[in-house]
């Protein structure tokens, strides 16, 4: 893999840039593998990513069905936080968040990350006695968060209006470190990572079925053929449910769809990232001008990835009070992203009961921001059978009431 640097772009422009490579490899797949993981997004690749840095496993293949960071990776509004309230939330989070600081040298690859500040409305009374509490559970934790009042509100974001005649604003919940990254830079930063290291990435190759023999999982049936492996890692989000009825369990999830828009492009008016829970929207500007906006899941199960107007309406309502400027601003695009949601808004990875087959689904509509996290973790559970991040998270939790229940302590999951 050619490394990327000012020194090889200059060298290339004298060469009229004819010698840069592909970023990743499209082989055709091997007839068997140590490791196969089922979706080529954020957390799929940074399974396999992390297989190959930690512990050396790059006989891999990570299989897609549609095209890499095609899903979740690519639909979402990049948020990247880890202001979560129980103490599980919070080290996993952390631990991606951390990642993020330092994955663009990492894997060579400028991911943008920028830590520009994430800022949590306080709009209610209720909301600000449990972003308080949050603040003190985070100091505990390790994570740097701190209530600001309403005054550091609007001298963090001057163009908030924080007295709104319904929801004024209070205060908020304030995390420095806390921000956003380009999400297609992610996928394409660790898939070549993972190419480099000979791991295969098969794009257009669907799972029909999941083959075992004595209870262990021994490939999978594709579109491209059969493959063998001796541990499969299932990666898919919003269709876990149905890959984990082909190796015959079934897990407590629902999938939604999760709305989010644009505006036009306008000049930078918002170095930071805004969520406003009470009235359930959020607010940044991306590097290219536009407003992203974004809002709470549908209120059924659907499979859908388009984006509907009642969700506009609702969304950008519920903003228009505390940003009127929005008021002004035409939509440019809309899109939705298929989001997995458990019970207690927590995820899962875990094995499972079939032997050599592990989970890592359950995100809803906070995946992005735990990305290396969550590829960290799973690598460590496949590799080593266990480990300290994923230990709370396992479905046996739901069979024993044993809940890391964020619906409430985060007012919202993103």
């Amino acid at each position: 893999m050619k490394r990327y640097s000012v020194f090889a772009i200059a060298r290339e422009a004298l060469r009229q840039h004819q010698g840069w490579n592909r970023a990743w490899a499209s082989p055709e797949p091997r007839s068997k593998y140590d490791v196969i993981i089922v979706g080529a997004g954020g957390h799929g690749l940074a399974t396999a990513y992390y297989l190959g840095k930690n512990f050396g496993i790059t006989n891999v293949a990570v299989i897609e069905k549609g095209w890499l960071g095609g899903g979740n990776t690519g639909r979402n509004t990049t948020i990247i936080r880890s202001n979560y309230l129980q103490d599980p939330s919070a080290a996993i989070y952390e631990k991606s968040r951390s990642l993020y600081e330092t994955m663009s040298q990492d894997l060579n690859y400028n991911v943008m990350f920028s830590p520009r500040g994430v800022l949590m409305l306080a709009q209610t009374e209720h909301e600000v006695r449990g972003y308080k509490r949050t603040a003190q559970a985070n100091a505990l934790q390790g994570v740097t968060t701190e209530f600001v009042d309403a005054k550091r509100v609007k001298e963090i974001c001057p163009i908030m209006n924080t007295d709104g005649p319904r929801y004024p604003v209070l205060g908020g919940l304030w995390q420095a470190r806390g921000g956003t990254a380009r999400h297609d830079a992610v996928a394409w930063g660790y898939a070549r990572a993972c190419s480099d290291m000979g791991m295969h990435i098969i794009q257009q190759c669907e799972v029909k079925g999941v083959t075992t023999d004595g209870g262990k999982v021994t490939g999978v049936s594709t579109t491209k053929g059969d493959i063998g492996c001796d541990k499969l890692g299932m990666v898919v989000a919003g269709h876990a449910s149905h890959l984990a009825q082909m190796a015959g369990f079934q897990l407590p999830i629902e999938s939604v769809a999760l709305q989010a828009l644009v505006s036009e492009p306008i000049k930078p008016c918002m170095d930071i990232v805004v969520m406003a829970n009470t009235v359930h929207g959020y607010l940044s500007q991306s590097d290219k001008g536009e407003m992203v906006i974004g809002g709470g899941t549908d209120g059924y199960n659907n499979y859908t990835q388009r984006g509907s107007f009642h969700h506009v309406e609702e969304t950008v309502r519920a903003l228009v009070e505390t940003f009127p400027m929005l008021a002004q601003l035409k939509m440019l695009r809309q899109w939705g992203g298929i989001v997995d949601v458990t019970g207690d808004r927590s995820p899962i990875l875990s094995k499972t009961p079939v032997d050599g087959c592990f989970v890592n689904c359950g995100w809803g509509t906070g995946g992005f921001k735990a990305i290396p996290g969550s590829g960290w973790a799973m690598a460590e559970l496949m590799a080593k059978g266990h480990s300290p991040l994923t230990e709370e998270f396992t479905m046996n939790r739901f069979r024993h009431g044993k809940f890391i229940d964020e619906s409430v302590a985060a007012g919202v999951a993103h």
